[in-house]
């Protein structure tokens, strides 16, 4: 692959370099010629190993640090994130929405080119799912996917100040090196035998290797012509039905699958109970109605990025499916929390 800038290096810094999306994110990008490279983290120390490019080291809380850090980019890649898969919506507006509100203001007016955001397909209404350029409906049972619909609509506004925008509304994330996602959360809670089907498993479920996830990324990044707000779905090789994805588990990993179906109407309300009682007792709800919400994804492809930039995913989910449990053998002791751990101030 080649960058955008044939004349002239392009310089594209990349946050949140050090987590899952940011990792691969990184690893793509070394790929294209004629790029400069920057990851911007809190802990240099945990970039991967084979990076080779320019650190910016510091917190984006900070705005010292994210005007330092802007200069001389033309390309910013935001992976940096903190999120919820359930409620907390004081910690998700102070640790996710405004630092990214302050950072996308500062990106603009450092006269950056291009700005790839992370977003979701789950932030869009079922109905609106299959059109990444919808505008979403507000979300006020998930404070956290909420949010991610209101910096879309922030920057689909920046958008017309010059700003140009690349929004990627990805799949579930699975694979190597893995964070918060749908299988950390799903696992778990098989095991109890209580979850059911939801309309029989028949809904899909769109997963995405961080491997493709890196690959868009750079390519939203480096491909030309892509100007004003754009907003594409992007989720791996197949689109396979939860029923799919919970039978594989089932036959290849021994975890139990639903003994049951119900409506999404009832999830919804057991759902909705598992969130008022989780104050008075000492684990996460087993369901939310986040949870129930991913399942209720319409049918989407990658037709319209692959139009745009050439994207074509190269991972099959089961081969990802693979390789993540096999880590979360070594790696998880206990059920993950819905929760990303807090940030913890920067003493660096």
């Amino acid at each position: 692959m080649t960058a955008y800038s044939q004349t002239s290096p392009v310089t594209v810094l990349v946050t949140g370099a050090t987590g899952f999306t940011g990792s691969h994110t990184l690893k793509a990008l070394q790929e294209l010629e004629g790029v400069h490279l920057i990851a911007a983290c809190r802990t240099p120390t945990a970039l991967p190993a084979t990076f080779t490019g320019e650190v910016r080291a510091g917190d984006l809380s900070d705005a010292d640090y994210r005007r330092r850090a802007l200069r001389g980019v033309d390309v910013v890649v935001h992976c940096a994130a903190w999120t919820a898969a359930w409620g907390h919506a004081k910690q998700s507006r102070q640790h996710f929405l405004n630092p990214t509100l302050a950072w996308i203001e500062d990106v603009a007016a450092a006269g950056v080119k291009r700005f790839v955001n992370i977003s979701s397909t789950a932030v869009a209404a079922p109905g609106g799912a299959t059109d990444a350029m919808s505008h979403p409906a507000p979300l006020p049972h998930f404070p956290h996917m909420d949010n991610v619909r209101r910096i879309e609509e922030t920057l689909r506004t920046r958008s017309q100040s010059g700003l140009d925008v690349v929004n990627l509304r990805l799949g579930f994330f699975v694979g190597a090196d893995y964070g918060l996602g749908i299988l950390p959360m799903l696992l778990p809670r098989l095991k109890t035998h209580l979850v059911p089907w939801v309309a029989g498993g028949r809904t899909h479920l769109p997963l995405i290797d961080g491997r493709d996830i890196g690959r868009a990324l750079a390519l939203a990044a480096s491909t030309p012509g892509l100007s004003g707000y754009r907003s594409y779905n992007v989720i791996g090789a197949e689109n396979p039905t939860v029923r799919d994805v919970i039978e594989h588990l089932g036959t290849r990993y021994g975890y139990p699958t639903p003994h049951f179906s119900v409506p999404f109407w009832a999830a919804y309300v057991f759902a909705w109970l598992m969130e008022m009682i989780d104050p008075v007792v000492p684990w996460e709800p087993l369901v939310t109605r986040s949870i129930i919400q991913f399942l209720e994804l319409q049918t989407i492809d990658n037709s319209a990025f692959h139009a745009a930039t050439g994207y074509v995913a190269e991972h099959d989910w089961r081969d990802s499916i693979k390789l993540q449990v096999a880590e979360m053998a070594e790696r998880q002791t206990k059920p993950m929390s819905m929760i990303k751990p807090l940030p913890k101030p920067q003493t660096e």
